[in-house]
């Protein structure tokens, strides 16, 4: 096993440094994480976002000679899985394509990996020919044709009293200890699992009339995972509300409740909310990986002229800054890439946030607990006797929170905080809404952004197109209904499990405090005036920002347009 997992990764290792496809500090960071996980050196350079499972299998067959094969596109022979141990396929992550004679054709993540080369020899007596294929897909085939592990042993057992006993919440190996643990347990785990596999901010589980729905949003939508037997509805969420040391006998009103995991050597908080439906209670969980990488003020999606704005307002000592935008539109990500660029082992930075979503070195990150008097203000108060250089408040929610915060940037500290409006100039006419002094307002906010969460479009089979005439697009681009116009739009492929996005990026409006803005404020000017100033002095606005990224096939017209398309009406 040692010498296998010793040559993939000087193989691998090797091929990505030759294809200049990562650096060589990259590649010892990703050992050292490597070593201490124990984890594929493939996936822990795609956990840490230096490389794609793409990018690996490209590697491997053009240095290899490996073809791969698209398990999508495959109708896989029910009995030849069969005719190998569910656990075996599991634990190897290897699917059975196609039998010819004493050949096996398998298709694996890791076509090196010896030790299951030759497991899978011993089960079947045939010689195996490995195939490439990602992980995604591997794992997807094992669950359309398997199931969730175990899922009839689970049914079988329902009725069954301890199948819902409290057990430690440890989700490290579980990918290989699921097989033998509690059935519901094991059902509760892996859907939690496949979550955060599959990078999910959100599970949903719905109990419907004939059966119970599970859903996860990834990149801002929600998607259909798996359906399960009405009869899962009182053991899954009794499972999940155990977990969260909630009340599983109080069924009639709304909980919360909160797990700690670790898995894959990062913390994952659970923030579980149940509600009563008519059939039966839904759980919401947020996923909340705080191993997750940090980005930096660069990697935020910023164009040239928004990035120079933005790093020239996030570089005073001292003021307020603002990020803004509805629930869900990356603010949180924001705020800690200001943090990271921002921090130093000469200044003390304390949060106060609700909940604290990522782990920031070198700073003191607080958690409201309302339940116990800690709200915003209280933890802000507590923190200006801190000795802050650097303060950062979730959100300003109130007026309280609003006044203590501006009165803090005004006495030589540097607040980060977020709001809920719709575009940048609305941000400063709500603090003086919350009743905050418009002198005060105008003296200390630096500047204000306002972001939206729109998604990549997937660079391998987005396609241009030609918008055709009187399209309602046209209206939105301001174009008149005859000029060309060129676009891209998305098919949907394997590479995006035919979505047609991967991942996301942000649209924006930077907006820092002129002198002319200033002076508008005191005047207490609608936000509609400040808004026209402040594109006379440059600023981009969120539609224009987002209209250039789709002319450049980074998203399409119609992301923009979904998360965009009142701002400026």
């Amino acid at each position: 096993m040692g010498m296998a997992k010793e040559g993939y990764r000087r193989l691998l290792g090797d091929f990505l440094l030759e294809n200049r496809l990562i650096t060589p500090a990259q590649l010892q960071e990703a050992l050292k994480v490597q070593e201490r996980s124990g984890e594929r050196l493939g996936r822990v350079l795609v956990n840490l976002g230096y490389v794609s499972e793409q990018d690996i299998l490209d590697i491997l067959e053009f240095q290899l000679g490996i073809p791969q094969v698209d398990l999508s596109a495959v109708t896989l022979n029910p009995l030849l899985l069969e005719s190998i141990p569910e656990n075996l396929i599991r634990r190897h992550k290897v699917v059975p394509v196609k039998k010819e004679g004493g050949r096996l054709t398998a298709a694996m993540v890791d076509p090196l990996n010896v030790v299951a080369l030759d497991d899978l020899r011993l089960a079947t007596g045939l010689e195996i020919e490995p195939v490439l294929a990602t992980e995604k897909e591997i794992n997807a085939s094992i669950q359309r044709y398997f199931g969730m592990p175990g899922l009839d042993k689970v049914m079988e057992e329902l009725e069954a009293p301890e199948i819902v006993r409290a057990e430690a919440v440890n989700l490290d190996q579980l990918e290989e200890a699921v097989v033998d643990e509690a059935p519901i347990v094991r059902l509760a785990n892996s859907v939690i699992i496949q979550a955060v596999n599959e990078q999910a901010s959100d599970i949903h589980i719905e109990p419907q009339q004939e059966n119970v729905r599970i859903r996860y949003r990834v990149d801002g939508m929600l998607r259909d995972v798996m359906t399960l037997p009405r009869k899962f509805r009182f053991p899954l969420i009794s499972r999940i509300k155990i977990m969260a040391d909630m009340d599983i006998a109080e069924r009639r009103v709304p909980q919360d409740g909160r797990i700690m995991i670790r898995y894959r050597e990062r913390e994952v908080d659970l923030r579980v909310s149940t509600i009563p439906t008519v059939f039966g209670e839904k759980a919401v969980i947020r996923v909340l990986d705080k191993g997750k990488m940090l980005l930096r003020v660069d990697q935020l999606g910023f164009q040239e002229r928004n990035l120079e704005r933005f790093k020239k307002i996030i570089t005073y000592p001292y003021g307020m800054i603002l990020i803004t935008g509805p629930t869900g539109s990356g603010k949180t990500t924001t705020l800690y890439a200001i943090l990271s660029e921002i921090s130093s082992p000469e200044l003390n930075v304390i949060t106060v946030e609700d909940p604290v979503e990522y782990l920031l070195p070198g700073t003191n990150q607080m958690q409201v607990n309302p339940k116990a008097g800690l709200t915003f203000a209280r933890g802000l108060r507590a923190i200006l006797r801190q000795d802050p250089d650097i303060v950062m408040v979730g959100e300003i929610r109130d007026s309280e929170t609003a006044e203590i915060a501006v009165r803090a940037a005004m006495t030589g500290h540097l607040v980060l905080s977020t709001l809920h409006t719709n575009d940048a100039a609305g941000a400063l006419t709500r603090l003086v809404d919350m009743g905050v002094e418009p002198f005060l307002v105008a003296s200390t906010v630096l500047g204000v952004t306002a972001q939206r969460l729109v998604r990549l479009a997937c660079p391998r089979c987005r396609e241009l197109y030609e918008l055709e005439p009187g399209s309602l697009v046209r209206m939105f681009l301001g174009v008149t209904p005859t000029e060309p116009v060129t676009l891209f739009r998305v098919r949907g492929c394997r590479y995006c499990a035919s979505v047609g996005y991967q991942g996301r990026t942000s649209i924006c409006e930077v907006l820092p405090i002129s002198p002319a803005i200033r002076e508008m404020i005191v005047q207490k000017a609608p936000a509609s005036a400040i808004r026209k100033q402040a594109v006379t002095e440059g600023m981009v606005t969120l539609r224009e920002d987002g209209i250039q990224k789709a002319l450049k096939g980074i998203t399409t017209i119609e992301e923009v347009m979904r998360v965009a398309y009142v701002e400026e009406s």
